[in-house]
């Protein structure tokens, strides 16, 4: 018997049409996150075959200040401005609101200029090289253009509207990470000084603003071409209690999708200047930590592997959440953290058994291999601190994330110089693995009950270990075979990290296939988790 219409099925509603562009939306802002990821990822790799270990280290020394700045623009404050936007439904109100963030972070913005620019000199003196004063004023302009790129991002955002958000920051990418190879380029066949590379490829940064402030142009004209003169109520969208909302709830998101590169900022202060004190030489301290910043590149992509697919279920996450059904946030939950942890897992352990070749690959020696291959731990801790902490702020927590950032990045200030002098790189490496797993341990113990139950149930960690071990063992023992058979050399390292690859993916998904470690809802989450179940399905008929 047929089922009437009535029966069986529903008219869409709006919130129906809304929760659709939202997930959607979310889905796009996630694609050109991953692009534009990879991209800053992968330029470092020909930017250091270029210009060698000091210009790497020229470049990266500066580079955090630079990457927090991006983070305030693109990811910290948009997400903040986007839920306030998104509260209100007057759109006089909305466009107020807007006018008034953008004041307020115009103030903070030209503070924050001022410090960076009048006080380059002092913080490169700090940083232990005096060269990097000019490198430091070309990243102080990013701070001029945070307030238009944030607010325009974030007002577009709580409209729902994904689009200019995502080509924005691809575009700004794009434009950024051409500019740089050019100038290394140029740098490389000019014989420039590493300084005038590393201030050149900073600019970089400033005519990719242009062009993802371009995109937003039709949307300041709206804006200031209506004059609107509606009284805001000022216990709600007050000058002062707007500023302390911005700063206290959007400098947490901020502070902590920088978490990562508050750590680089330590090791800019700290690492050379510890170098020097173990007895090098300044030449031979800034050689040696280009060496170790070529773990950024490798941790960058290591988290967009970890946490790219995983992050396409927080839309649903939060609306299981808003729209309390506890049933689907437990499972949700569950397979979220499940993926996360996995997916970074299986790439750190793959990583370091194929480090020495990777480092040789990418950069050209096996120097500093074993540095790399612990600071690549972080990419565990890093992964799942960024999952509790999406999770959390689905729940509009904010606290938890906030101290336990602060105990993470405090543990590297005070004790990294010291682990430098007495370990060099190496000491280096282990206080940033330290501090994330000091931040973890902190969000998991204050975190609610279904978020430490979603790990610790049932038999995943367990299984998850055996998949992981035997997968390194394997891997390891075939990339030595290999590499004994093929002999030194660059292009034999090609080989041998290839086959490496291919054979840790594919004994990992085999044994997680037989051993179940993940249910079906989470193959389905995992690219092409739908075709390998539905090959395994036809093979066993």
């Amino acid at each position: 018997m047929q089922k009437g219409k009535s029966e069986g099925s529903h008219q869409p509603t709006k919130q129906d049409h809304r929760q659709r562009g939202l997930v959607n939306g979310a889905l796009l802002l996630s694609f050109a996150a991953l692009i534009a990821k990879v991209l800053s990822a992968i330029y470092r790799i020909p930017l250091q075959n270029l210009v060698g270990n000091t210009g790497f280290y020229v470049y990266q020394q500066v580079y955090p200040l630079y990457g927090i700045a991006m983070t305030f623009a693109l990811s910290g404050l948009p997400v903040f401005i986007s839920k306030l936007i998104a509260e209100i439904d007057d759109v006089t109100v909305r466009r107020q609101v807007a006018k008034r963030l953008l004041c307020i972070l115009a103030v903070f913005s030209g503070v924050l200029f001022g410090i960076l620019f009048f006080g380059a000199t002092a913080i490169a003196v700090a940083m232990g090289d005096r060269g990097l004063t000019p490198l430091i004023q070309v990243v102080a302009g990013m701070a001029l253009f945070m307030p238009a790129l944030a607010v325009g991002r974030g007002y577009a955002q709580g409209l729902f509207d994904m689009r200019p958000t995502a080509i924005s920051q691809v575009l700004e990418q794009v434009i950024r990470v051409a500019i740089i190879i050019v100038v290394a380029w140029l740098a490389a066949s000019q014989h420039w000084l590493v300084y005038r590379m590393g201030a050149w490829a900073m600019s970089g940064a400033l005519f990719g603003a242009v062009a993802a402030l371009a995109v937003f142009v039709p949307f300041y004209q709206r804006l200031f071409d209506r004059h609107d003169r509606q009284q805001l109520n000022p216990n709600i969208y007050g000058w002062w209690v707007l500023a302390k909302r911005l700063f206290r709830e959007g400098g947490t998101i901020c502070l902590f999708a920088a978490v990562v590169l508050l750590l680089q900022l330590v090791d800019s202060f700290t690492v050379k200047r510890g170098l020097v004190s173990m007895g090098l030489s300044q030449d031979a301290a800034k050689s040696l930590k280009g060496v170790y910043d070529r773990a950024q590149p490798l941790i960058q992509l290591g988290l967009v592997i970890a946490t790219s697919f995983s992050a396409t279920l927080l839309p649903t996450l939060s609306a299981a959440i808003n729209g309390r059904r506890p049933q689907v946030v437990q499972t949700t939950l569950k397979t979220l953290i499940h993926v996360s942890v996995a997916l970074s897992v299986a790439a750190t352990a793959g990583m370091i058994v194929l480090m020495p070749v990777i480092n040789l690959v990418l950069f050209g020696s096996m120097t500093g291999s074993l540095a790399l291959a612990i600071y690549c731990l972080s990419i565990v801790f890093a992964s799942l601190i960024s999952t509790y902490n999406s999770i959390l702020q689905s729940m509009n927590q904010y606290r938890l994330s906030l101290i336990a950032l602060l105990a993470g990045v405090l543990v590297k200030v005070l004790f990294n110089f010291q682990a430098v002098v007495s370990f060099g790189i190496n000491g280096a490496s282990w206080m940033t693995v330290l501090s994330l797993l000091v931040m973890l341990i902190i969000i998991w113990i204050g975190s609610p009950a279904e978020m430490r139950f979603a790990l610790t149930q049932g038999k995943f960690v367990r299984k998850l270990a055996l998949v992981t071990v035997t997968m390194a063992i394997v891997t390891g023992f075939v990339a030595n075979s290999l590499q004994m058979w093929l002999g030194p050399g660059r292009v034999a390292a090609i080989v041998v990290t290839g086959v490496g690859v291919v054979v840790g993916i594919a004994v990992f998904i085999g044994l997680a296939l037989w051993g179940r470690l993940f249910t079906t809802r989470e193959w389905l989450t995992l690219p092409g988790g739908k075709r390998l179940l539905k090959s395994l399905v036809n093979t066993k008929k």
